[in-house]
């Protein structure tokens, strides 16, 4: 697996993968690599002949008093992990390669990001539009893959690449989750013993109040009764729980067509999200 840390390598080592007509999916990390990103690397080798990753902790999409600085990075074991999943080549830039001293232009994506963790992360989704279009602009993949636990930014950079003309096909990747059936996260490594016992409360909610709504209870009550198993379970806060349409994230009252339940809560110091398709019965 090669490495690249600055813009005019990474892009002359693009061009040997395609020089013989060969396609490129890109996986975007910021590091502190799991099975969940395993599988996105999986997926990318099935649709492209090579693989390029890319783990750039991005300081735009975080706010003030997020975890930037104690943010897990890990790239020696990240960089191993890559090369036993078949990764060609692994972009991991210093930051001045993304952001040069004047960079002065960011993108910002309406609709998709309002509400959820737009509301609750002001400016998070520019930051993660920007640096995804950079990498487009810098890797020119044919595929990108993301995982849908992130389930708003996956819609948000769909919503990018088709209003940009960006050439690249967007693959959502299914959640891949522990065997008690919480999400694997990054910051899953913040969860005392205690915390990572009842933070499986998260993804149970989420199941019971889709079987719920599927069930034909209101969509309201089943979000309260979501919300205050949380609470019961430890959580400090709710963030938000809603059903939401699955292709274009609008508010959804009654269950009419494909939606996705998605939460936020905060356990401890950790934040975690999660989400799950519900179908109409």
């Amino acid at each position: 697996m090669q490495l690249a840390r600055r813009l005019m390598a990474v892009r002359a080592a693009v061009r040997e993968l395609r020089a013989d007509g060969s396609t490129i999916a890109l996986v975007p990390t910021m590091g502190a690599l799991h099975a969940g990103h395993l599988s996105l690397v999986a997926r990318a080798r099935e649709v492209a002949d090579h693989v390029v990753a890319s783990i750039f902790v991005n300081p735009t999409q975080f706010g003030e008093g997020e975890d930037f600085d104690s943010y897990p990075r890990t790239e020696e074991a990240d960089r191993a992990k890559l090369e036993r999943a078949g990764c060609a080549l692994l972009w991991a830039p210093m930051p001045e390669e993304v952001y040069p001293a004047d960079h002065a232009t960011s993108i910002r994506v309406g609709g998709v990001t309002e509400g959820l963790c737009g509301d609750s992360r002001p400016g998070h989704f520019d930051g993660v539009a920007t640096v995804v279009a950079k990498l487009f602009n810098q890797i020119l993949p044919d595929y990108a893959l993301f995982g849908e636990k992130d389930y708003q930014q996956l819609a948000v950079i769909r919503r990018m690449a088709r209003d940009l003309d960006f050439q690249v096909g967007i693959i959502g990747v299914p959640t891949v989750r522990e065997a008690d059936g919480l999400a694997l996260s990054s910051r899953n490594a913040y969860l005392s013993e205690d915390e990572r016992a009842r933070a499986v409360a998260l993804p149970d909610a989420l199941g019971e109040t889709a079987a719920a709504i599927v069930g034909g209870a209101p969509v309201a009550d089943a979000i309260i009764a979501a919300k205050a198993k949380l609470f019961e379970a430890g959580f400090a806060t709710v963030d938000y729980i809603e059903l939401r349409d699955a292709e274009t994230l609008a508010p959804v009252g009654t269950l009419e067509r494909p939606a996705r339940l998605l939460a936020a809560a905060r356990i401890g110091k950790t934040r975690l999200i999660d989400n799950i398709a519900v179908e109409p019965g």
